[in-house]
């Protein structure tokens, strides 16, 4: 930032490495403030402030919710090498010469800040300040912001281990019962990095007379405490969907993966903003509200302990999941449908009564007419892995 006057020709300050694009804690920042004059002035000192805070503010009603917490405060007065000094320690700047006044310090040690953050309703802002104090003159600042990234590791043992669960939700239509929709999904581990797919393994069984869709979208959280009261925001990042699952039938998700998009790290360190995720799992079911699952989720950081990609990370889930999921292997040469010549139109539409808010179009009642399939070709066998254990299972 640079300050014009009419005395002060440059104000600004240079950081020593600029293509750096954070600092970690224990990290040193360093640089120099710059200043050029247009006329002889008399400057009494130039103080270096480092100062980092987070801050959260929004209306609450006709109230104003404020709260700030301080993470990083170092204080220096600067001076020129070199440079002659009155008895008060002021100094003299002439026109046509550039001074540069040299900085640096080292920010508390890893545990101490919290990444810089800019939200709806707060932020984690860090930067260096320069204030230059003249005699008779109004004080000039200006100021520089820098990045800070806190590492967080995700190779943890907490972190490393799988996590699940199951729900279960009963379905009426205007206060009759109708079946219910359930599901039960895990994954293999709660710790990933951007860029790297989250394998889901799970089942939806659906025993209502509608037609339901599961879906899968990791959501990020965002909780901001002022004044004794919270404020909660929710988005939505990537989603992803399943087949229509119709009244009767279950479905199964074996490894379907989702991809972990560019987003800030897990912020679980500060006082007055923390910045969670978690795995939504949850089945669309018209005409009534979704039946959800969440698993928790930590977003590290990139280069610490990350995993370079999602290899690993597909391999153990497939090893896990084939514990507990059945998997089915196909022959490796299926009869053909070649020779099949009956009519396989339907005999009338379906007509969905209830389109899904979100966008799907799942009708809440299936209208399931009359229709023949043609018998589909003998297979012979097939091959079930289960538990490690081999068998040879008749398909119906």
């Amino acid at each position: 930032m640079v300050a014009m006057g009419k005395r002060v020709k440059t104000f600004q300050i240079v950081f020593s490495d600029p293509s750096k694009t954070f600092y970690c804690g224990g990290d040193k920042v360093s640089g120099r403030v710059e200043v050029e004059v247009n006329e002889v002035t008399r400057v009494s000192a130039v103080k270096l402030l480092g100062l980092g805070c987070a801050k959260v503010e929004y209306a609450k009603g006709k109230q104003r919710c404020r709260q700030e917490a301080e993470y990083l405060r170092y204080e220096e007065v600067l001076l020129l090498e070199e440079q002659p000094t009155d008895s008060d320690g002021s100094v003299v700047l002439r026109p046509g010469n550039k001074y540069e006044y040299i900085f640096g310090f080292e920010l508390p040690q890893q545990g101490q800040l919290v990444s810089s953050y800019k939200g709806k309703f707060g932020y984690v802002q860090y930067y260096v300040k320069a204030l230059m104090e003249r005699p008779q003159q109004p004080t000039l600042e200006c100021k520089k912001p820098f990045e800070v990234e806190e590492p967080l590791d995700v190779n943890t043992p907490d972190l490393l281990s799988p996590t699940g669960g199951m729900k279960e939700k009963k379905v009426t239509c205007m206060f009759i019962p109708d079946g219910q929709v359930s599901l039960n999904a895990k994954i293999d581990r709660r710790g990933f990095c951007e860029g790297e797919d989250i394998c889901i393994n799970a089942k939806f069984e659906n025993t209502c007379s509608r037609i339901v869709v599961p879906k899968a979208a990791i959501i990020a959280k965002h909780t901001y405490q002022a004044n004794g009261r919270t404020k909660v925001f929710r988005q939505k990042l990537s989603s992803v969907r399943g087949n229509h699952i119709i009244s009767g039938m279950c479905d199964a998700w074996q490894g379907k993966t989702i991809r972990v998009p560019k987003m800030k790290p897990s912020m679980l360190s500060c006082n007055i903003i923390r910045v969670e995720y978690a795995l939504m799992i949850y089945i669309h079911i018209p005409g009534s509200e979704k039946l959800i699952l969440e698993l928790p989720l930590v977003i590290g950081t990139a280069g610490l302990g990350s995993r370079s990609n999602s290899v690993s990370s597909q391999e153990g889930s497939v090893s896990n999941g084939s514990q507990s999921w059945v998997s089915l292997r196909m022959p490796s040469e299926p009869p053909s449908y070649c020779d099949i010549t009956r009519d396989c139109r339907l005999d009338q539409p379906l007509t969905p009564l209830l389109d899904d808010f979100d966008g799907d179009d799942s009708p809440i009642f299936m209208n399931a007419p009359p229709f023949q399939f043609p018998p589909p070709p003998a297979y012979t066998e097939a091959e079930e892995e289960y538990n490690g254990n081999a068998r040879m299972l008749p398909v119906c």
